[in-house]
């Protein structure tokens, strides 16, 4: 008999960069709080993941723009500042703040040694600076009509700053470590959030684009949910109006009838900075079975 051709249907795939290194645990969490559990080998820099549509590469957030922009990637998350000082052309899909410290940005400054008499990027002229971010720093110094020589440093920057060269520009989130290496700074060159970015290419596709978008929209909804809780409580039909006029939500409130007519369930999302302030409210408000939830994502 003979065999009919059957039509190759492979899986379509997803080539998602992660960030190795210090983003890397932060961004990894993120993942399986949007639903992706990513598992990391030390011996491999392909992690496995629970979603046979994407394909997970680890790569350093300095090089993640450039393989995205041609192709060897098709969406990766990487910091805004590698992607300016790339120069990468790609699509930005969307902002996530996160980091490896807090939920701060973070920027990259200009500092100097406390007894420097450096004040401004004016009193930069034929200086000598040392930073990761060379095209950045030298952009920055165009921009303002200085002349310095700028030198790549491989690390220990702030040390340096000290002994080998007049001024660095250097990543902080909170400035903790440039003061206690009796650092100062000067000015704030370019504030920095990590992206989720796409090739161009890749967003053209219909199935990539949909998988991006996908990716997107729960990464968001998991880091909405960091900063929120959900409260559920029962309430007396007769000061339902006092209640609703202490507690903020969301949206509005869910309301539901409970088996007793003149009791009522309540049920809301509120910023959990709150919760301490509103619950002794709730209370004198007449609420009783007071429960503080924690939310997975919060999609709008």
């Amino acid at each position: 008999m003979k065999k009919t051709a059957t039509k190759s249907t492979a899986q379509p795939k997803l080539r998602l960069g992660l960030p190795k290194g210090s983003l890397q645990d932060a961004t990894i969490e993120k993942m399986a709080k949007a639903g992706f559990n990513v598992q990391v080998s030390s011996r491999s820099y392909v992690p496995y993941v629970d979603d046979e549509e994407l394909e997970i590469r680890l790569i350093r957030a300095q090089e993640i723009s450039r393989y995205v922009e041609h192709g060897y990637l098709d969406a990766g998350i990487t910091g805004h500042d590698w992607i300016v000082e790339n120069g990468s052309k790609v699509q930005e899909v969307g902002e996530f703040i996160f980091s490896k410290i807090s939920r701060q940005p973070t920027r990259w400054v200009l500092a100097v040694p406390e007894e420097s008499s450096i004040k401004s990027v004016k009193d930069l002229q034929g200086k000598r600076i040392a930073t990761e971010v060379v095209n950045l720093t030298n952009r920055w110094l165009k921009k303002n009509g200085v002349k310095a020589e700028v030198e790549f440093s491989w690390g220990a920057t702030e040390v340096k700053a000290h002994e080998l060269v007049d001024a660095i520009v250097e990543v902080t989130e909170t400035g903790s470590s440039l003061r206690a290496n009796k650092l100062r700074i000067v000015e704030t060159l370019l504030t920095s959030t990590p992206r989720l970015i796409a090739n161009h290419d890749s967003w053209k596709n219909s199935w990539k684009r949909k998988k991006i978008e996908t990716l997107s929209l729960l990464l968001r909804g998991a880091l909405e949910a960091e900063s929120k809780v959900g409260l559920k409580m029962n309430v007396p039909r007769a000061g339902l109006a006092k209640l609703l006029e202490e507690l903020p939500a969301l949206r509005n409130p869910t309301i539901s009838q409970l088996s007793h007519p003149e009791w009522v369930a309540v049920e809301t999302i509120i910023d959990e900075k709150i919760v301490r302030e509103i619950i002794p409210l709730l209370k004198a408000a007449g609420a009783e079975g007071i429960i503080e939830y924690p939310l997975n994502k919060v999609v709008y």
